[in-house]
């Protein structure tokens, strides 16, 4: 059983990595690929906004195939489309190739990220411990790598296929061979992936709502960075513009190492004292940004932007599955679709506030939501994660066979 566990962590541990590096490799090109296919300024942000719309699509959709198969099902298929919608990116030349590509890369992704994180919510219940955050540690690392694949892309000058296909060729039959081993909870009686496994009853729309306004919070401030980092510190704090690249990457680099380090906090303190914690920390690096003298401080304050929201989205679904054990799928399901939300809300609104007011004053509204986490944060004490001391919960759940036994 042990074994069954550790290789159904390890595979789905290799899938957030997989997917961090598609969506690295596509984020990262995206001036490149405006310029092959031509894209306009003003028709840029409909394609765009375009991905997180039909990734909750795909989100909503997997709420409702899980109930008939199981999220390891979902997962081993959605995988393969992702990696290969992002080589169809890199493969056309004409707009309405990219606008399918797109399409096809949007609602994978939203089955993609709501099946990962039902499967993750389901083996840290079986394992009876915080795991969460390593998962998510994972897809912070397969961002760097994406990030770093993009680098060299752009820097030897090969086209968007190129840069991509070697990616493409090395994650995707690994993610295959990886899938054998997914593991699904099966409770007492049920089948796997089947909607109010491990006990009966449906989501609460107005239980889940608290932990539906903190993942919305956590991704404005996430697409607040990554969006704004670099113009930020090049406009507004007036660095070089090989400086001004650095935000973005310091910032996936401390998200990683929070996230590798922060199921010990849960297990040790409690996901609450760990949200909170977070919160305040986003929160001050937020007010550091927005009053940094020079792009040093700001630097800083990038740093601890990573090491606080790093720990709120995958605790956010930790949250939803202890809130509702007997419907954890479909309760992932739809929190999923509010990270999208903040995706969406993030980028134009501090846009529209730069524009309008000051870009310094904009860094105090994702400021100023992070703070409200404070308020939802009991939200995160179903059943604390915690070990020692008699915390740890007793490790009684019924785990299901790897997907390929189904």
């Amino acid at each position: 059983m042990t074994d069954v566990l550790r290789r159904g962590r390890a595979s789905l541990a290799f899938g957030f990595f997989a997917q961090g590096v598609a969506f690295a490799l596509l984020v990262t090109r995206i001036p490149a690929i405006q310029d092959r296919y031509g894209v306009s300024d003003a028709l840029l942000p409909a394609f765009l906004a375009a991905v997180p719309v039909l990734a909750g699509v795909g989100s909503v959709t997997t709420e409702r195939l899980v109930k008939r198969i199981p999220p390891s099902v979902v997962l081993r298929w959605s995988q393969p489309v992702v990696l290969l919608a992002l080589l169809g990116v890199g493969a056309g030349d004409r707009m309405v190739e990219l606008g399918i590509a797109l399409g096809a890369f949007g609602l994978a992704v939203g089955a993609l990220d709501a099946s990962m994180n039902m499967l993750g919510v389901s083996l840290q219940r079986s394992y009876g411990r915080s795991i969460m955050l390593s998962f998510h540690a994972a897809f912070s690392l397969g961002g760097i790598v994406g990030a770093s694949l993009a680098w060299v892309g752009a820097h030897w000058d090969l086209a968007l296929f190129v840069s991509y296909l070697p990616a493409v060729v090395v994650l995707l039959p690994a993610a295959l061979v990886g899938s054998r081993w997914y593991v699904d909870w099966v409770a007492p009686g049920k089948r796997a992936g089947v909607e109010g496994v491990g006990g009966g009853g449906g989501v609460d729309f107005k239980v889940l709502l608290p932990l539906c306004l903190v993942m919305t919070f956590a991704y404005i401030g996430d697409s607040t960075v990554s969006n704004w980092g670099a113009k930020y510190l090049e406009d507004v704090l007036g660095s070089s513009e090989q400086l001004a690249t650095v935000p973005y990457n310091v910032y996936m680099v401390t998200t990683l190492v929070g996230r590798a380090i922060g199921d010990f906090g849960v297990r040790r303190f409690g996901a609450v004292v760990v949200v909170r914690g977070g919160a305040v920390v986003a929160a001050a690096g937020f007010a550091v940004v927005a009053g940094a003298p020079g792009a040093w401080v700001g630097m800083l304050g990038f740093t601890l932007l990573g090491l606080g929201l790093c720990v709120l989205v995958p605790q956010t679904f930790a949250a939803a599955g202890r809130l509702f054990p007997g419907a954890s799928d479909a309760a992932v399901a739809r929190l999923n679709v509010f990270n999208y939300v903040g995706f969406l809300i993030g980028s134009p609104l501090v846009g529209a506030l730069g524009d309008a007011w000051s870009y310094r004053g904009a860094m105090l509204v994702p400021m100023v939501l992070v703070l409200l986490t404070l308020v939802y944060a009991r939200s995160f004490d179903g059943q604390p994660d915690r070990y020692g001391g008699g915390h740890e919960r007793p490790r009684t759940a019924d785990v299901g066979r790897g997907s390929n036994g189904l």
